[in-house]
C-alpha cells in the first residue's frame, strides 16, 4: 500500500514540473532552426564564400543543404534565384550533381490484378 503511496506523490510532483518546463522550451527557437535560419540568409546574400562558410560551420553538407533545405516555402535554390542570389542559386545547383533522366515506357511494366468488391 506504501509504494502505490508513494508512486502517486511522486507523479503528483513531477507532472506539474513537466507541465512547466515544457512551453519553455517549445518558445525558444532550436539550434536547428537557428542552422537553417542562417543557411537561408547566406544563400540570399550572393556571396558563395559565405554560404560556404555557413554550411561549415554547422557541419552541414553542400548536397544536403540543396536537396532538402526549404526557405519561406520553397527549396534553396528557387529562393536564392527569387533574391536574385544567381552565384549561390548555381553553387547549390552544381553541389546536387548529374541528374539522370530515365525513359519510363522503356522500362519493365508491372501487371497488377484485382477485383471490385
Amino acid at each position: 500500500m506504501t509504494t502505490i503511496k508513494t508512486t502517486l506523490i511522486a507523479l503528483a510532483t513531477a507532472v506539474p514540473a513537466l507541465a512547466l518546463s515544457l512551453p519553455s522550451e517549445a518558445a525558444t527557437p532550436s539550434f536547428i532552426d537557428n542552422a537553417l535560419v542562417e543557411v537561408c540568409k547566406a544563400a540570399q546574400s550572393n556571396k558563395v564564400f559565405k554560404l560556404k562558410s555557413t554550411i561549415k560551420s554547422y557541419r552541414l553538407q553542400e548536397k544536403t543543404v540543396a536537396l532538402k533545405v526549404m526557405c519561406n516555402g520553397d527549396d534553396i535554390v528557387t529562393f536564392a534565384e527569387k533574391s536574385g542570389a544567381t552565384k549561390t542559386a548555381a553553387k547549390l545547383q552544381k553541389s546536387i550533381g548529374d541528374v539522370k533522366i530515365i525513359d519510363v515506357a522503356a522500362t519493365d511494366k508491372i501487371n497488377v490484378t484485382f477485383t471490385e468488391s
